[in-house]
């Protein structure tokens, strides 16, 4: 069987409202990523490969990378900001390789939402670890006080997707049809200005896996100049603090939104 060309691909994989939907494409995918993964659809979709294997697959990486994080130095952060960027290319391959086979299932959307909170969730506690000096090379014992925090981080990470997500449930059992992306407007003027001004800042974005790798593989470099991990343990506090405060005014804003009713 002759592999399809990217130009056909494109229409059927990238069909309207996939690279532009502003709250549920990253802006990875929509600035390179979905251009890399028409490359590897295009050599997947002839294979005995399933979407569903794509997807375990795209899980696998996200939790390695947290994994990756325990080799001290930068050479584990690099190695996790490489592993998120696998499973990102991951994350767009699969629906690809769904939509162009026609395979999309409820069992796949399951997997990718699953996969999303594992990877996540494991990133920002691997990093705890790292900065809680598990191996003790910076002192006597490891300070399990950033371990917790890295810990808080992955919590919020995790419940800033479920507060999303459950809408969908409230709504279902509501017997309400999906929630329309005009609905996420907050009813009280006040509410929606401040909204806009904390999405224009987008400090809620470091706690994703993408912005949090890099930021990690940043803060590793600097630790390494420096000689201590002072940098990773004060990433850790900030990611941390950015996890609270954003899982409680997502919180508030979909309550202040017509996305309930």
């Amino acid at each position: 069987m002759s592999k399809p060309s990217v130009a056909e691909l494109r229409p059927v994989v990238h069909p309207p409202g996939v690279k532009d939907r502003r709250s549920g494409e990253h802006w990875a995918g929509r600035l390179y990523m979905r251009e890399i993964s028409l490359r590897w659809t295009r050599h997947l979709v002839g294979t005995r490969v399933t979407p569903n294997q794509l997807t375990y697959l795209m899980v696998l990486a996200g939790v390695a990378a947290g994994a990756a994080l325990l080799v001290p130095g930068p050479a584990g952060a690099l190695a996790a900001a490489l592993l998120i960027q696998l499973y990102l290319l991951l994350d767009c391959v699969d629906g690809e390789v769904a939509r162009w086979r026609a395979q999309t299932s409820i069992t796949g959307v399951y997997l990718d939402r699953i996969g999303h909170y594992l990877a996540e969730a494991a990133l920002l506690t691997g990093f705890g670890v790292r900065a809680a000096d598990v191996f003790a090379a910076e002192g006597p014992a490891p300070d399990w006080l950033w371990a917790f925090l890295g810990t808080v981080a992955a919590l919020g990470a995790i419940l800033i997707k479920a507060e999303t997500d459950l809408v969908d449930v409230a709504r279902t059992r509501g017997g309400l049809p999906a929630v329309r992306e005009e609905a996420a407007t907050p009813r009280s003027s006040g509410l929606a200005v401040a909204r806009r001004a904390v999405a224009a800042l987008k400090f809620h974005r470091l706690v994703g896996g993408v912005e949090a790798s890099l930021l990690i593989l940043a803060v590793a470099l600097l630790d390494a100049a420096h000689g201590d991990l002072f940098f990773s343990r004060l990433g850790v506090a900030v990611l941390a603090a950015v996890a609270l405060v954003q899982t409680l005014l997502h919180l508030v804003s979909i309550l202040a939104s017509s996305r309930l009713r």
